[in-house]
C-alpha cells in the first residue's frame, strides 16, 4: 500500500506494507528484558471455585491475569507524568499519531572523571531544513539482539548527557526513543536531571513530549529519514507498553 504524503513542506512515499516494528514485547520469562530489580511479567491464569482461565489445565479459555511494569518489562512511552505528583496519563498526549523521525546510530563515550557511558550531544548531528524531523530514535552501539533480552539491573547503562538534550530543545524533537532502560544514570539518587531537562522541569513543563524506553532497531535498519507510527496500549498512567512502528520514505 503506498501512500503520497504532504506533511511540513516535505512530500515523500511510505510503503504501508512494509513497517518495521521497532519494539521488545513484555513476556512472562526470564528471558525477557527487564530492569529497575524487577522480576519478569507475570501471567496467571484468573481461578474462582472449579473454575480456571487456562487450557492447557482443563479451562474453556485462557484468561490471565497480568502484573506489569511498563518502565520495567518492555517498550514503554512515558509523559511528564513520571516526574509530577499529579496524575498526567500519556494516554492524553497524542492528538495523531505519525510524525517524521530521524533514526541515528550513536557510540556511548567514557566519561571523563568516571567509567560511565554517556551519549554526547557533540557526536549528533542534526538538519532540520533537511527533514523537519519531530522525532529522534536513537540506537547505541554495540547492537546485538541480547538488547532484546538483556536484565538491566544493577549494569550501570549509558546515559544521555545535558548537550545532548539541549540540541533536541534545538531542533525542535517533540519525541524521543532510545534503546536504553533510561537516560539517566541508573543510580543518581532521584535527580533524573535529564529528563526534566528534556521536559523543560521546573521551569515550565513541555507536557506534549513524549519519551521512548526500550526499543531495539536491528543492525540491518539503516540511518536516515523515516514516517514513525508511534502506538500504545490505552492505559491511564503516566507510561504505557508501546509500539513504535518506522517506515522508510522515498
Amino acid at each position: 500500500m503506498l501512500g503520497t504524503l504532504l506533511h511540513k513542506g516535505c512530500t515523500f512515499k511510505v510503503d504501508f506494507f512494509k513497517p518495521i516494528d521497532i519494539s521488545i514485547p513484555a513476556k512472562a520469562s526470564e528471558s525477557s528484558v527487564r530492569a529497575w530489580y524487577q522480576p519478569p511479567m507475570r501471567s496467571t491464569p484468573v481461578r474462582m471455585d472449579q473454575w480456571i482461565g487456562s487450557v492447557a489445565e482443563g479451562g474453556h479459555v485462557n484468561f490471565n491475569d497480568l502484573t506489569i511494569n511498563p518502565h520495567a518489562h518492555c517498550t514503554h512511552t512515558e509523559s511528564v507524568g513520571h516526574l509530577t505528583s499529579e496524575l498526567y496519563s500519556v494516554h492524553h498526549i497524542f492528538k495523531r499519531y505519525f510524525f517524521l523521525a530521524n533514526l541515528v546510530t550513536l557510540l556511548p563515550r567514557i566519561k571523563p572523571g568516571n567509567q560511565d557511558l554517556i551519549i554526547c550531544g557533540s557526536d549528533l548531528q542534526l538538519d532540520s531544513s533537511v527533514w523537519p524531523a519531530e522525532a529522534l530514535v536513537v540506537r547505541t552501539l554495540g547492537n546485538s539482539l541480547a538488547k532484546m533480552h538483556q536484565n538491566y539491573s544493577h549494569t550501570n547503562p549509558p546515559y544521555v548527557d545535558e548537550d545532548f538534550i539541549s540540541k533536541l530543545h534545538t531542533q525542535g524533537i517533540e519525541h524521543l526513543l532510545i534503546d536504553l532502560p533510561s537516560i539517566d544514570p541508573e543510580s543518581d539518587g532521584g535527580a533524573l536531571l535529564r529528563h526534566r531537562q528534556f521536559w523543560n522541569m521546573p521551569q515550565q513543563s513541555d507536557s506534549n513530549k513524549t519519551l521512548t524506553e526500550l526499543v531495539y532497531i536491528p543492525n540491518s535498519i539503516p540511518d536516515g529519514s523515516y514516517l514513525l507510527e508511534l502506538q500504545l496500549a490505552p492505559i491511564e498512567n503516566d507510561a504505557s507498553p508501546s509500539r513504535p512502528i518506522l517506515y522508510k520514505v522515498f
